[in-house]
């Protein structure tokens, strides 16, 4: 677990692999006692989130072996309950929250998100365990007991869910800085986390257990620690590593008194400890860690591994996605001859080696593209110049809205925009106040196809918002959403969630681009019975498949020509 603040940074690593009640001394004890992995875990800790960056103070079990060559890293050791060194409990400039971490554990969050989630659950301790199926972009899909499909839906944006407290340390858990006074009993902290819970009970303090999305590595397995020296590759990249058969002065370990054939093959990032010997004709294809006197064969392949310190790889031999550490890695080999199982996970899939575009269907353009630059450019001029010279109407618009029913002046609706992000579509309310609370009920006589709703004698619209509607003055406050950069003033039209989880495969094309106050479905659509659905999906992606200036142009040129029809219509 990790207790940090500005001063000083404490990382705890559990005897027993981190857990209190299971789990044993394994792979993240032999990690740790050896190099140069053990540097490797402190630089995952370290560096992959801005909140937990920079750990100074390590804590390990009395009787684990530790050795690192990582510069200004404090060791400490504890036997049962763990000492908070003075300077860390006085945190200063990170606001009111210990930060304790489960070091068995590596996690990646968006830090600046999880500041929002606490704030927003008021409590004294909350306990934060990461779920990567909570981390987008994915998909939630639920299922009956009878394994029949109930629904699903994208997540565009990691997601929170309230947990039930957990019985053992979670990833991460907080603690306000005043409630871990009452938690402290002779400048330390029980290790045992039932222990914990019950002095917070004891002390009457609010304890909350959240799910956060994210990805996280578990150190005590293969997948895990291959995982962490993945994220050290791509971090120490251009200053730690082997690569191409060349070896670069700046690395941190160096192959001091070792051998390199001039028939030896190098690829990608590699980490050598001390006196690594490699034959010739040896293939070494990185993110791959050879520990202190390690030694590979004539002809051996050893391919996104760790092989531990005083591990010979015979002649001839294939290792892929391994970790071999300790004298069981050594049996194995010798037992295997020249045939080492491979792994059959697929380490490219390791959650913090995520390619970025990993399941993203949107459309992307240059920056200085029309879609992307001028594009937004031309909605802000826009949107500004027509707010200020429509600002009277803007006004009075307001005031009879307000006098004529009951009810706040606009209707704010959580829509979908670019990329899923959620946004409040304003509008001038049409309605009824509560009124739209209705729609179920009233689905049974929908007039449109598909997941919209459309009444053309709605009851629950106002005499004044027929007009608004029939006039589309109700749609003028949603300029205010343009300028924010949350629409457009051309582009689909903007949709809710509910909406969108029904068309997997037309709801990212369409949310490639910002939602705009006209559209090229609006001005093309014939309102043919049963076709309104189809028609929307089809002009939606053919908007986004040919996006350019001279539609826009033609869509704007097309909708004030309807607007000015209807609202002489509606003199």
């Amino acid at each position: 677990m990790l207790l940090f603040n500005n001063n000083k940074k404490l990382t705890v690593i559990h005897k027993g692999g981190g857990l209190s009640s299971t789990g044993s001394d394994g792979l993240l004890r032999l990690a740790v006692g050896t190099e140069p992995l053990a540097s490797i875990i402190l630089d995952c800790f370290g560096s992959n989130n801005r909140l937990l960056a920079n750990s100074a103070v390590l804590a390990i079990p009395q009787d684990w072996a530790f050795q690192t060559f990582k510069a200004g890293v404090e060791i400490i050791r504890y036997k049962e309950n763990l000492p908070v060194p003075s300077k860390a409990r006085n945190p200063l400039g990170l606001g009111q929250w210990f930060i304790i971490s489960n070091g068995r554990f590596v996690t990646l969050v968006d830090d600046r998100w999880l500041w929002r989630v606490l704030a927003r659950h008021k409590a004294d301790v909350v306990a934060v365990n990461v779920a990567p199926t909570l981390q987008a972009p994915s998909e939630k899909v639920l299922f009956s007991s009878q394994g029949m499909l109930v629904g699903f839906r994208r997540l565009y944006n990691d997601w929170v869910q309230l947990r039930p407290i957990p019985d053992d340390w979670p990833h991460l858990l907080f603690i306000n800085i005043d409630a871990s006074k009452k938690l402290l009993i002779k400048n330390s902290l029980p290790l045992a986390f039932p222990e914990l819970l019950d002095r917070c009970f004891s002390n009457s303090l609010l304890v909350r257990a959240l799910s956060i999305g994210g990805a996280v590595l578990d150190l005590e397995t293969e997948e895990g620690l291959l995982g962490a020296v993945a994220t050290a590759a791509r971090l120490r990249r251009g200053r730690s590593y082997i690569t191409n058969g060349r070896r670069h002065n700046k690395t941190n370990h160096t192959n001091s008194n070792g051998t390199m054939s001039a028939k030896a093959r190098l690829f990608g990032e590699v980490i050598l400890g001390e006196n690594v010997h490699i034959s010739g004709n040896a293939v070494v294809a990185g993110p791959t860690v050879l520990g202190d006197n390690s030694r590979i064969g004539e002809g051996a392949v050893v391919n996104a591994s760790i092989v531990g310190p005083g591990i010979s790889i015979p002649e001839n031999c294939f290792v892929q996605n391994r970790v071999l550490l300790g004298e069981q890695s050594k049996d194995e080999l010798f037992i295997g001859g020249h045939n080492v199982a491979v792994r059959h996970f697929n380490s490219t899939r390791l959650p913090f080696v995520k390619n970025k575009n990993a399941n993203n269907n949107f459309r992307t353009w240059p920056w200085f593209a029309y879609p992307r630059c001028l594009k937004r450019i031309g909605d802000i001029i826009a949107s500004l110049a027509i707010l200020i010279l429509s600002s009277p109407i803007f006004a009075v618009v307001a005031v009879v809205v307000k006098l004529s029913s009951l009810g706040p002046v606009f209707f704010k609706d959580k829509r979908q925009g670019l990329h899923g992000r959620t946004f409040n579509c304003l509008k001038f309310r049409t309605m009824y106040a509560g009124t739209h609370k209705m729609q179920d009920h009233l689905r049974a006589v929908n007039e449109v196809d598909g997941p919209q709703f459309k009444l053309k004698n709605d009851p629950r619209v106002s005499i004044v918002g027929k007009f608004l509607r029939e006039s589309y003055i109700d749609e003028m406050p949603q300029l205010i959403n343009v300028l924010l950069g949350q629409m457009s003033i051309v582009g689909p039209r903007p949709s809710p969630e509910s909406e969108n989880i029904l068309c997997p495969s037309w709801r990212d094309a369409r949310l490639s681009v910002r939602p705009g106050i006209t559209g090229l479905w609006q001005v093309r659509r014939t309102r043919r019975s049963g076709c309104d659905f189809q028609e929307w999906i089809y002009h939606d992606t053919e908007y986004v498949k040919s996006l350019s200036l001279h539609l826009d142009l033609l869509i704007l040129w097309q909708t004030s020509k309807e607007v000015i029809i209807n609202f002489i219509k509606q003199l």
